[in-house]
């Protein structure tokens, strides 16, 4: 039986392709046992407002060094909800579907308001937000799957390989920018295939304040189009199709 799996760090509220691949595998894994980057994407994100694109960011405490991890990274200060509310709401209440959707997402916002881990507010909001958009793939953590310690121990190519195992995969379903790096032969000698994502196939919605911008946050879209979100969303599991497709040789792969 086939199984695709996608390992992806975790993101705060992130664009929709991001929960496009969520929603194109069967099983989606948050790998936050790696190195934190900063004025990234894991504790910020865009939204459009009348004065141009504004970035939305949890404040972290400290400034994390080199060898700090995803999950080690902690919230410096609650107040970053009230913040981000207040600009939300300053910014769409005009939107189309604001007043279908901005109580359940403000709600949603302060639901984390008490949480310190950078994880477990970005793994908090991505379920949720992948449930309004009608995404039923499971998500869990890396380290639901293999030990964390085992993980921090070997480079990511390996910590990729025994992801994959642990959850079974038999394709491993990449975004493009690990192309660079990623060890496909690896991944083929321990029966998995590799098939990687695109994401130049997305309409555009109605949305608000000038030129269309397809690379901001998810509430973009959820906000000026409301349950129409989910058709916005590339429809789900042609890339994870992709894997079922190729045949391999598990002899040619070994050698």
């Amino acid at each position: 039986m086939s199984k695709t799996v996608a390992i992806v760090q975790s993101n705060y509220i992130p664009w929709r392709g991001y929960f496009d691949i969520i929603r194109s595998c069967d099983l989606f894994v948050i790998g936050d046992t790696v190195q934190y980057t900063t004025r990234d994407w894991r504790n910020r994100n865009s939204i459009k407002t009348a004065s141009g694109k504004r970035w939305l960011t949890i404040p972290v405490r400290n400034m994390p060094q080199a060898t700090t991890m995803i999950d080690e990274v902690q919230v410096a200060d609650p107040e970053w909800v009230t913040s981000h509310i207040d600009i939300i709401r300053q910014s769409y209440r005009k939107a189309a579907a604001f007043n279908a959707v901005s109580a359940w997402l403000f709600e949603l916002l302060e639901s984390v308001r008490d949480e310190r881990s950078l994880t477990c507010i970005n793994t908090r909001l991505l379920v949720a937000i992948s449930e309004r958009l009608g995404i039923t793939t499971p998500i869990v953590g890396s380290t639901d799957l293999v030990p964390r310690d085992r993980q921090t121990a070997i480079d990511k190519n390996l910590r990729t390989m025994e992801v994959c195992r642990a959850a079974g995969a038999t394709c491993y379903l990449s975004g493009p920018a690990a192309r660079a790096y990623l060890d496909e032969a690896l991944l083929g000698a321990n029966g998995i295939d590799v098939a990687w994502m695109s994401y130049e196939r997305y309409r555009d919605y109605p949305q608000l304040w000038g030129a269309f911008d397809p690379n901001v946050s998810i509430v973009d879209l959820l906000l000026n189009t409301g349950d129409q979100a989910r058709d916005f969303l590339v429809p789900g599991g042609e890339a994870a199709e992709s894997c079922r497709l190729v045949q391999r040789d598990p002899v040619a792969a070994r050698s």
